[in-house]
Order: structure tokens, then sequence, then C-alpha cells
């Protein structure tokens, strides 16, 4: 059967292959991956709601389902994983205003034709 879908579903064999391509590379960054989400001077749910933001701006559907799902088991509720994807909707759209500042100053260098 023919995936109908453009990102593969994530399947222990799809690991597994990744471990067996560079399994020096994968437990470095599964030992990365590990540390970062530990709780620290952040909460584990602080950073799992991080997470759910970055992901969003990323757009990376993997990251943003797993992220979800982690928050929600670290204990944040349905509004406070909306409110982080508010935060990186505005912070995206945010860049593009921001990075508007370019163009204003290569207008300022081009003499316009009359």
């Amino acid at each position: 059967m023919e995936n109908d879908s453009l990102y593969p579903k994530p399947t222990r064999e799809i690991v597994e292959k990744r471990a067996a391509l560079a399994p020096k590379t994968f437990e470095a960054w599964q030992n990365f991956s590990d540390t970062v989400f530990e709780e620290g001077k952040l909460p584990e749910k602080t950073k799992q709601l991080i997470a759910v933001a970055v992901a969003h701006v990323t757009q990376c559907p993997y990251c943003i389902k797993s992220h979800t799902k982690m928050a929600m088991r670290k204990g944040a509720s349905e509004e406070e994983i909306m409110e982080a994807i508010w935060v990186a909707a505005e912070m995206r759209a945010g860049g593009a205003m921001a990075h508007s500042a370019l163009a204003i100053d290569e207008m300022k260098k081009i003499k316009p034709k009359k």
C-alpha cells in the first residue's frame, strides 16, 4: 500500500534504521536530547511548552505532535499549549515585520524613477 501522507508515520523500524546508519551520532543526539529536556532551572513542563512553540516556528509536524503530547504529560493544559503556539505565531510574524527594516533601508538607497 502506498503512503498517502507527505510524512511517513514514525515507526520503530525508522528509529532503528537511523540508529544503525550512524550509531555513535544517534547515541550522542539521544543523550543531548535527554539532557536538554531534563528538569533544571526550567521545569520540564516549561521546556516542553517552549518546544511546542519552536516546533510551530520550524514547522516540524513530528515535533509538534511529540512535544504537544509531552507537554500534556508534564502537566500543561490545552490553554497553555495554545498560548505557546500564539507566542510562536507572533514571533514568526514579528520576524517578517522586523526585517522590513532591510527593505526600507534598500529603498532609501534607490532613487525612484520618474
